[in-house]
């Protein structure tokens, strides 16, 4: 005959939380988020390359949406960063944790007074590589990026040493939208803003220098580019108050 139990193990077992609980814990659906993307991530790779970013692009925008709306970030290197930070980005102390994390915090090489840093070869490498990617498109497209690099190349810096220190500050602005993600943009009242303001689509894209397509998409709630949602928002409204 089993033993029974004493008073101190039965107040233990009545007190254990039902597993159920620790869904409504902060955070954990966010991390529940990130493990259905891995767990989508390795199943595509079984399977034919036709619907892979649709599929990606709708596993991310469930894991965490406002990495898509950040200049500069696509769907395989918002997954790979949400991927590198795991289920628990909570436990990760700070951004320069994350940054070495995905080895891109700098590695001091300085000797005498020249004062420089060499390349991490640490952490993990699918995310090192996508802070890489997220900082050559901003290079590329970002105004603000180019201005800090002429300013940097003024000082004497080379084009690597530059890349070192945007990926430093991008991991550092992903570690934020990943730990505590902004409210994705509201675009449902951008459609009836466009028809009160008597315009279509087509004069709305030649006036923005863009495609239909993408104010359309836009207007549908399925675009993730922070930037084209602000500009088509202040010319709707900058329109209608002319008008």
């Amino acid at each position: 005959m089993a033993p029974h139990p004493s008073r101190r193990q039965v107040r233990h077992r009545d007190h254990r939380p039902h597993p159920s609980a620790r869904w409504h814990r902060p955070g954990t659906a966010a991390g529940h988020g990130r493990r259905t993307l891995q767990a989508g991530v390795q199943d595509l790779a079984g399977r034919p390359p036709a619907g892979h970013d649709r599929t990606l692009r709708r596993l991310v925008a469930e894991a965490n949406p406002a990495l898509l709306q950040a200049k500069g970030i696509g769907v395989i290197c918002a997954a790979q960063l949400l991927i590198a930070a795991g289920d628990n980005p909570e436990r990760i102390k700070g951004e320069g944790a994350f940054a070495m994390m995905c080895g891109a915090a700098p590695v001091p090489a300085s000797s005498g007074k020249t004062i420089r840093h060499r390349l991490n070869r640490g952490g993990n490498r699918r995310a090192n590589s996508a802070l890489y990617h997220i900082a050559v498109v901003r290079l590329h497209s970002d105004s603000r990026t180019r201005a800090y690099a002429a300013r940097r190349r003024a000082e004497g810096r080379t084009t690597k040493e530059i890349i070192r220190c945007l990926k430093r500050a991008i991991a550092r602005e992903v570690y934020h939208l990943i730990t505590n993600p902004p409210q994705p943009l509201d675009t449902t009242e951008l459609r009836p803003l466009r028809e009160a303001a008597d315009l279509t689509l087509a004069q709305a894209a030649d006036a923005l220098k863009c495609s239909i397509s993408t104010l359309s998409t836009i207007e549908r709630g399925h675009s993730s580019n922070r930037q084209t949602i602000t500009t088509y928002r202040d010319y709707l409204t900058h329109h209608q108050h002319a008008a």
